[in-house]
């Protein structure tokens, strides 16, 4: 890949589209700018109306070609969404005494991916977890080692074709191609973890529609779940507690919102339109309605860190990222309720990464751009991911269009 080269992220969220553009300057990531638009189409990660999730996507990207000159015609896309699962596999092959090669490394791979995929799933990532050679584990990359039996261990990500199918014709219909579509919590590890946590023990959980957790150890992916509560909860609860709009309950979540409700003055009071008036009430009342639904997300995480020994995986805590961690306070009660070091990732130390765009709201966005650097210089976490099946997708799509645009896809 040669300096100069350009890398489009397009994080297709429930709240918002987010294009970053980033430019390979020596080697490194600097990001050129973003475009950000409202997203109308989804529901929990999910496409459910085609037409409005379009004009997000042309909106954001859009955005992003006017602050940054550049023309956008090929995208990481990531994906979210409870349809996601993943599972562990776990391949071997012979080696007769040689040295292992990259191409032994594939073979091994692909006898790990042989497992039963359902009709109505597809593969997204295929994760090497550790290899093992003649018996001896905790091998991070065999290459030019001697021996007689290689294995692989690997995490399978698949997620729902509908879904994937959805995703890739609203990128088609904005004018779009997508390079490879990636687990957005995936992405989101490039531009939020350090190698030391990695490598220490860390679970990332990124709080957006849905809540995502990944957990590394020894630099590898150890798991990853989904859990189907995010922060349009937090709104919900909001909208039906003080009887406002989604639109104002969303506005008062992210100005006054906080999650822990001691922490709030008595004395202090917020504006509240309801019912196309607007009265004012105390702040208080607000954090009473946020704090319930924080403890009982941070309860669901700490479940699922218990399910997964992830608290003997995690040693160096747990950081939090996602439009949702933002929540004042949030980061506070999870300290409390998980009984780990908790911090929240932003996007720092990027260069270009300054003012907004150094957000834990652009994690997504910022990581796709820094995964699409490490899959054009042959470095990513994830091996045999399927350009196959998404080109032919994008045929299919192309016929479609070409003939009538009335499918049902």
């Amino acid at each position: 890949m040669s300096s100069g080269s350009i890398i489009i992220g397009l994080d297709v969220g429930t709240i918002k589209v987010c294009a970053v553009v980033g430019e390979e300057v020596d080697g490194e990531i600097e990001i050129r700018g973003v475009g950000t638009s409202p997203s109308t189409g989804l529901k929990k990660g999910v496409i459910i109306n085609i037409e409005p999730t379009v004009e997000s996507i042309k909106k954001a990207v859009k955005e992003a070609e006017s602050s940054t000159g550049v023309q956008i015609h090929e995208v990481y896309v990531g994906i979210t969404g409870s349809h996601i699962k993943g599972l562990n596999s776990h391949g071997a092959v012979g080696i007769r005494g040689r040295e292992v090669t990259p191409l032994d490394v594939e073979r091994v791979i692909e006898s790990a991916k042989a497992v039963y995929v359902p009709l109505d799933r597809e593969l997204l990532h295929v994760i090497p977890t550790g290899y093992i050679l003649d018996g001896q584990n905790g091998i991070k990359d065999p290459v030019g080692m001697a021996g007689v039996r290689l294995e692989a261990n690997v995490h399978i990500v698949m997620g729902a074709v509908s879904a994937l199918q959805n995703l890739l014709k609203c990128c088609e219909m904005a004018g779009l191609e997508v390079i490879e579509v990636v687990f957005e919590p995936l992405a989101s590890t490039e531009a939020i973890l350090t190698e030391d946590e990695k490598e220490l023990g860390v679970a990332l959980v990124d709080i957006g529609s849905t809540t995502d957790i990944v957990i590394y150890k020894d630099s590898l992916l150890q798991h990853l779940s989904i859990l189907a509560i995010g922060g349009n909860h937090f709104t919900n609860d909001i909208a039906i507690g003080l009887r406002t709009p989604v639109a104002e309950a969303e506005r008062l979540k992210k100005d006054f919102g906080c999650a822990i409700a001691s922490m709030v003055r008595d004395d202090d009071v917020i504006d509240v339109t309801q019912a196309g008036k607007e009265r004012k009430i105390p702040r208080r009342y607000l954090s009473e309605i946020l704090q319930p639904r924080a403890e009982e997300l941070l309860n669901l995480i700490k479940d699922e860190l218990l399910s997964c020994s992830g608290y003997d995986i995690a040693s160096s805590g747990v950081v939090l990222t996602g439009g949702g961690s933002l929540l004042d306070g949030l980061d506070r009660l999870a300290e409390a309720v998980l009984g780990l070091p908790v911090r929240i990732g932003s996007p720092d130390g990027i260069r270009g990464c300054r003012g907004n765009i150094n957000n834990p709201m652009y994690a997504t966005g910022v990581g796709l751009v820094l995964y699409g650097l490490g899959k054009e210089s042959g470095e990513t976490f994830s091996e045999g991911n399927l350009i196959g099946i998404f080109a032919k997708m994008k045929g299919l799509f192309a016929g479609i269009f070409k003939g009538n645009g009335d499918s049902d896809l």
